[in-house]
C-alpha cells in the first residue's frame, strides 16, 4: 500500500463566514473550504472579500491548516474577464487549492495561472476510474468523487488510480448526480451548476393517479458516515469532506468535533463512536443515512413522507389567526431568539426567521418545554398543518466567540498592492479573450446549408435515438447523422440487425451515456472495441473521461454531448486539446450567452463546430436511487402544477418533463448565431406518428399543434 494511503485522512470542513471558519479550525479541522468570490457553486451565500480571504489564508497557515477555495461554478462568456482578475489575485494569495468544475476555468488555471493547485469538483462527475484517470492526466491533484459511489467502487478506483481522492462523508445529499441536474434551471433558469438551485427535490409532489399518497419523493436524508470512517480510510480516501457552507457554526463545530474524535481514535473504539453520535444528534441536521456507501439501492436514502428540512422538528401549526400568530405543541425545547424554519406544506416553500417571542397561557415567556402548547409570532403566511423546525439556538450562538482573531482590514493595503501588480497581466490575458459577436465569422456552413432539399433549405440536423428500431420508421427529416445511444439493448440489437445497421454506417454516430459506473466500464470497452472493428468511427462522449476509451490509433471522430456543460469559449479549447471536432453547448444556455459564446474570437480560434440540442426531453434528474415509493411511467405533479414522468435509464431513475422543449422554429436564427448542427433528441420518448408529424410541421414552418417550452433560450440563465 502506498504511503499516501497509510496516512490519516484529512478532515475538511465547510465555512460560510469568518466565525464558522475560526470555529471549524478550533474544533479540529485539518482543512477548510470556502467560496471564491463570484466563482463558487453556492451563489446564495455571501461572498468573502479578498481582504477576508487573505486574512483567512494567513490564519489557517499559522495554525497548520489548509484553506481551499471552491471556484466551482460554470462561467458564462461575459464572466471571463472577472474570472481572470479573480484567479490572478488568488494565485498571488496562494490558497492551498482551487476546487473547480468549469473547463474554461481549468484552461485559465493551467495556461495562465500555473501557481494554482486544482482539485476536480464533484460537479465534474467522477463516477468511475476512467474519469479519475483523465482528471489526473489533466493535472488535477485531487478528485472529489461522485457521492453515489459504494465503498467497493471507491476501493476499485483507488487501486487503479494513484491520485488523491476526496469524498463527502457528512451533510446534504443531492437527489441527482452532481453535474447532471437540470430541474432547477428548467423551471426558471436558476442553474444548480451555477449555484442557483431552488431545490425542487425538497418539494412535495402528488401522483396524478388516485389513491397514491403524495410526498417529498426526492428529498434525500443527510449523509452520516461516522461509523464508516476507518473503512473508508482503508479504501484509499485521502480527504473526508463535510458538506455545509450555508450551515451554522453550531452545526459545523458539532460535526467536526464528532469526526475528529473518531478519526483520531483506534478502529472499533465504541466509546469514541458513542460520544461522536451524541455530538451529531446535537447538530440540528436532517435525519441521516449512510448514503450509497454500503449499497447503491439503500432503502434509507429518502423519507418520502417527511419534509426533509434541516433542524429539530418542533411540530405542526395548530390554530392560526390573521396577525401572524400560530399555536404549536412543542416537540423540542424552544426559547426566544432561536432560529426557526417554517415549511409551508402546500407549496413546499420555506421561510427562516428568528423567534421574537412566544406566549404560554396568555403571557409572554422566554422559553417553552416539550409537550407545552405555545403561541408563536411568525413573520410569514402560515396555514394549519405547516411544519416548524429549530435550525439554530440562541444559547449556541451566544456561546460562540463573537470577536474574531482575524483582522481583515489590515490586509486591505496588501490586497490593493496585489491588484496593482497583476493589472498588466490581467489586461494582457483578457485582451486575448475579448468577445466580439459578429466581428469574426466561423469558417464553413451553418445550421442552414446552401442549396435546397425537400421542403426547403437543407439543414445540418442530427437525430438522436436510444432504440435501433427507429431506423425502420418513416422519419420527419432525413438526418445528416443518426446519433445512437450505446447501451446493452442497442448493442444487442446491433448484433441482431447488423446488416440493416451497416446500411446507415456512413451516417451513424454511437453516443456514450453520461453515467457509466465502474462495473459497466468493461462492457463499454468491449462493445466499443467491437463497433470499431465494424468501422464505426464517429463517436459522441458525454463525459471527458470517456476519451480514454479511445486511443490515437483508433483515429475516431469525436463529438461532445451537452453534458460536458460548455457555457464559454475557453472550455472549447480544452475539448480541442482532447481532439474533439464538434461539441454541443450546454443545454440550459440562453440566447444572450449563446450569442456571446458563438460570436467570440476565442471560440473561432478553438476550431470546434458548435451544436445544440433543439428538441427533446432531457433528464431533469438523473439519480442512482430507485426507491420503492417511485411509480415509474406514472405522471406526478409539482406544487406549481408542472407534470413530470419518472423512467428507468442508465441503471438510474430519470425525471422527464411531460412534454418536450423545442427550438425547431428558430433554426435560421441559431444558424446566424453560429450553430453548425442541431440535434433532435428522441431518447426517453415513446415515438409516435403524431409527434413525428409535429416535428415535420415545425421544420417546414407550418407551426406545431401545441405550444412547447423553449427551455431557457428566451429567458435568462442565472
Amino acid at each position: 500500500m502506498a504511503d499516501w494511503q497509510k496516512q490519516k485522512p484529512e478532515l475538511l470542513a465547510p465555512a460560510g463566514s469568518i466565525n464558522v471558519f475560526e470555529k471549524a479550525i478550533e474544533a479540529g479541522a485539518d482543512a477548510v473550504y470556502i467560496g471564491a468570490p463570484a466563482l463558487n457553486a453556492r451563489a446564495l451565500a455571501k461572498d468573502f472579500s479578498l481582504a477576508e480571504i487573505a486574512a483567512m489564508i494567513q490564519f489557517a497557515h499559522e495554525k497548520g491548516v489548509k484553506l481551499y477555495l471552491a471556484a466551482n461554478s460554470l462561467l458564462q462568456e461575459n464572466e471571463i474577464p472577472q474570472a481572470v482578475e479573480t484567479l490572478a489575485m488568488l494565485e498571488a494569495m496562494q490558497p492551498d487549492a482551487l476546487i473547480i468544475q468549469d473547463l474554461g476555468v481549468y484552461h485559465l488555471c493551467r495556461n495562465y495561472f500555473p501557481g494554482l493547485r486544482i482539485h476536480a469538483s464533484t460537479l465534474l462527475g467522477a463516477h468511475n476510474s476512467l474519469a479519475v484517470q483523465q482528471f489526473k492526466n489533466m493535472g488535477f491533484e485531487r478528485i472529489v468523487l461522485a457521492r453515489e459511489l459504494t465503498i467497493k467502487e471507491i476501493t476499485a478506483i483507488a487501486k487503479k488510480c494513484r491520485v488523491e481522492l476526496e469524498i463527502f462523508i457528512h451533510g446534504a445529499l443531492c437527489f441527482s448526480y452532481s453535474g447532471l441536474c437540470l430541474f432547477s434551471s428548467y423551471l426558471g433558469g436558476k442553474s444548480g451548476l451555477r449555484g442557483r438551485c431552488v431545490q425542487p427535490c425538497r418539494r412535495r409532489y402528488n401522483w396524478s393517479r388516485k389513491g397514491q399518497k403524495p410526498g417529498y419523493l426526492f428529498s434525500m436524508n443527510d449523509l452520516g458516515s461516522i461509523d464508516l470512517v476507518h473503512k473508508l480510510a482503508r479504501a484509499g480516501v485521502s480527504s473526508f469532506k463535510i458538506e455545509g457552507r450555508l450551515r451554522s457554526a453550531h452545526y459545523v463545530v458539532s460535526v467536526v468535533r464528532a469526526y475528529r474524535m473518531v478519526i483520531d481514535a483506534a478502529a472499533g473504539d465504541r466509546e469514541a463512536l458513542g460520544h461522536a453520535r451524541v455530538l451529531l444528534d446535537q447538530a440540528m441536521g436532517r435525519k441521516t443515512s449512510r448514503g450509497y456507501f454500503n449499497t447503491p439501492q439503500a432503502k434509507e436514502l429518502i423519507s418520502p413522507y417527511h419534509s426533509g428540512n434541516i433542524g429539530m422538528y418542533l411540530g405542526r401549526a395548530g390554530k392560526v389567526n390573521g396577525k401572524g400568530r400560530v399555536s404549536l405543541t412543542l416537540k423540542q425545547p424552544l426559547q426566544a431568539g432561536d432560529r426557526l424554519r417554517l415549511h409551508q406544506e402546500e407549496t413546499g416553500e420555506r421561510v427562516a426567521f428568528s423567534l421574537r417571542s412566544l406566549v404560554k397561557n396568555g403571557r409572554k415567556v422566554s422559553h417553552g418545554a416539550p409537550g407545552e402548547s405555545v403561541v408563536l409570532e411568525v413573520p410569514a403566511r402560515v396555514k394549519k398543518g405547516d411544519s416548524f423546525f429549530k435550525v439554530d439556538s440562541r444559547a449556541a450562538r451566544k456561546a460562540e466567540k463573537d470577536v474574531s482573531a482575524l483582522a481583515p482590514d489590515k490586509f486591505n493595503g496588501s490586497v490593493t498592492k496585489l491588484q496593482r501588480s497583476i493589472k498588466q497581466k490581467v489586461t494582457e490575458i483578457n485582451r486575448r479573450f475579448e468577445s466580439a459577436p459578429g466581428r469574426r465569422k466561423r469558417p464553413g456552413s451553418g445550421l442552414m446549408k446552401k442549396g435546397r432539399g425537400r421542403g426547403g433549405p437543407q439543414r445540418a440536423l442530427y437525430l438522436k435515438v436510444d432504440d435501433l428500431l427507429v431506423l425502420k420508421l418513416r422519419l420527419p427529416v432525413v438526418p445528416e447523422l443518426f446519433l445512437v445511444e450505446l447501451n446493452r439493448k442497442t448493442f444487442t440489437d446491433f448484433q441482431r440487425m447488423k446488416k440493416i445497421v451497416k446500411k446507415f454506417q456512413h451516417k451513424m454516430t454511437w453516443c456514450l451515456p453520461p453515467v457509466i459506473m465502474e462495473n459497466e466500464v468493461d462492457f463499454f470497452r468491449k462493445s466499443i472495441g467491437e463497433l470499431l472493428k465494424n468501422k464505426f468511427m464517429t463517436w459522441q462522449i458525454a463525459h471527458i473521461g470517456q476519451k480514454l476509451f479511445f486511443s490515437k490509433k483508433d483515429r475516431v471522430n469525436l463529438h461532445g454531448d451537452y453534458t460536458l456543460n460548455i457555457l464559454n469559449s475557453l472550455g472549447l479549447h480544452v475539448l480541442a486539446s482532447l481532439q474533439l471536432q464538434r461539441a454541443q453547448v450546454a443545454i440550459e444556455i440562453d440566447k444572450k450567452s449563446l450569442a456571446e459564446l458563438a460570436g467570440s474570437k476565442t471560440a473561432a480560434m478553438a476550431g470546434i463546430d458548435l451544436g445544440m440540442t433543439l428538441y427533446g426531453t432531457p433528464p431533469l434528474f438523473t439519480a442512482r436511487s430507485m426507491a420503492d415509493h417511485f411509480l415509474y411511467e406514472q405522471p406526478l405533479v409539482s406544487p406549481k402544477g408542472e407534470t413530470f414522468i419518472l423512467r428507468k435509464a442508465y441503471h438510474s431513475t430519470i425525471a422527464l418533463a411531460e412534454n418536450p422543449f423545442s427550438l425547431l422554429s428558430i433554426l435560421p436564427e441559431l444558424s446566424r448565431l453560429g450553430i453548425k448542427y442541431g440535434v433532435i433528441d428522441l431518447c426517453h420518448r415513446k415515438i409516435n406518428r403524431r409527434e413525428m408529424d409535429e416535428i415535420g410541421r415545425e421544420l417546414t414552418g407550418k407551426g406545431a399543434r401545441r405550444k412547447l417550452s423553449t427551455f431557457n433560450y428566451f429567458g435568462e440563465l442565472l
